[in-house]
C-alpha cells in the first residue's frame, strides 16, 4: 500500500510538470523543472521574514546558505510577515538564497508547551489533516512555491506515549503528508527529535505507510550533524532527507544586520520558487 500510494503521489507530480509544457515548445524554450533540489549546508530560521537588504547583507558575510519561512498555518506565531511575498521569494532566489517552507497547523492536544494547545488537532484528526494539507499546498502556490518543494509541517513536542492523543496526533501528520505528496510536494516534518522525531521512527518500524519524507529535527546543544541523531536508525531518512536544529534563539550579526535565529545543518529538498 505505501509504495503504491507513493508511486501515485510520483505520477501526480510528474503530471504536474507536464501540464505547465506548452503543448508545442519551441527550440530554446524554457520548460520548468519541477525534480526536487536538495541544498547541503548551513540554514537558519527566524520568526519574521526577514528583508530582503538583510538577505543580502548576510549572504555576503554569514556561513548560512538558506533561510527557513514561516509562510501558513492557523498555529504560526508569526502571522504578520510583512515582507513574505512572491517578490520576496524571488528576491531571496535571486540573492542565491535557498528557502525551507514551514507550515505551522494544528498541534497535538497534548503539546508540552500551553501556548500550543490553543490550536488542537480535532476530533477527525484524519480530515483535519487533509484539509491543511491543502491549504499548505494552495498558499505555497499562490506563493509562487512549485511542486517538487518539500513542505515542512511544524508540530512543536508532545506525549506521543498519550495512546489516544498520540494516535490522533499521527493521524492528522499521515494525512497531511499523504495529502502533499498527493499535490506533486514533498512532505516534510519538524519535531523535536524526542517526540514528533522517535514517534515516526516507530510508527516506520510498525510499517505504516504515508509518513513525512523529511525530518527536520531539533536536538540542541550537540554537535551539528544530520547523520548520527540517536533516535534515528542510519538508514531511515536517507540519502538527503535530513535537516538538523542544533541551536536556538541566539543572536548574530552580519553586514551590520542583526537577527535572532535557530541554527540548522541542512541536507534536504527545499523550495523551488518561480
Amino acid at each position: 500500500m505505501y509504495r503504491r500510494r507513493k508511486i501515485i503521489g510520483y505520477l501526480v507530480a510528474l503530471l504536474a510538470a507536464v501540464a505547465q509544457v506548452p503543448a508545442a515548445a519551441a527550440p530554446g524554450d524554457v520548460v520548468p523543472d519541477t525534480r526536487p533540489v536538495v541544498y547541503r549546508g548551513k540554514g537558519f530560521d527566524t520568526c519574521q521574514a526577514p528583508p530582503l537588504t538583510t538577505l543580502s547583507a548576510w549572504g555576503e558575510t554569514s556561513p548560512y546558505g538558506a533561510v527557513g519561512v514561516y509562510y501558513a498555518g492557523r498555529a504560526r506565531a508569526c502571522p504578520n510577515q510583512h515582507y513574505l511575498s512572491h517578490r520576496w521569494l524571488t528576491g531571496a532566489r535571486d540573492l542565491g538564497w535557498r528557502v525551507l517552507p514551514v507550515y505551522v497547523g494544528s498541534q497535538s492536544p497534548c503539546a508540552r508547551a500551553t501556548s500550543k494547545r490553543y490550536y488542537p488537532i480535532g476530533d477527525y484528526p484524519e480530515d483535519q489533516g487533509v484539509d491543511e494539507g491543502r491549504d499548505a499546498v494552495d498558499t505555497a502556490a499562490d506563493l509562487g512555491i512549485a511542486p517538487g518543494s518539500a513542505l515542512y509541517l511544524d508540530m512543536e513536542a508532545y506525549d506521543y506515549k498519550d495512546e489516544d492523543c498520540g494516535g490522533a496526533t499521527l493521524d492528522f501528520i499521515r494525512a497531511w503528508s499523504a495529502t502533499v505528496d498527493r499535490h506533486g510536494y514533498i512532505p516534510g516534518l519538524y519535531s523535536s527529535a524526542e517526540s514528533g522525531v522517535r514517534h515516526m521512527v516507530l510508527a516506520r518500524r510498525d510499517g505504516l505507510d504515508d509518513l513525512p519524507d523529511v525530518l527536520w529535527f531539533a536536538r540542541w546543544k550537540v554537535p551539528a550533524s544530520t547523520d548520527h541523531e540517536r533516535v534515528l536508525p542510519p538508514g531511515a531518512w536517507q540519502p538527503h532527507r535530513r535537516i538538523h536544529q542544533y541551536a536556538g534563539n541566539v543572536s548574530e550579526t552580519y553586514g551590520g544586520r542583526k537577527l535572532t535565529i535557530d541554527r540548522n545543518a541542512i541536507d534536504a529538498p527545499v523550495a523551488i520558487i518561480h
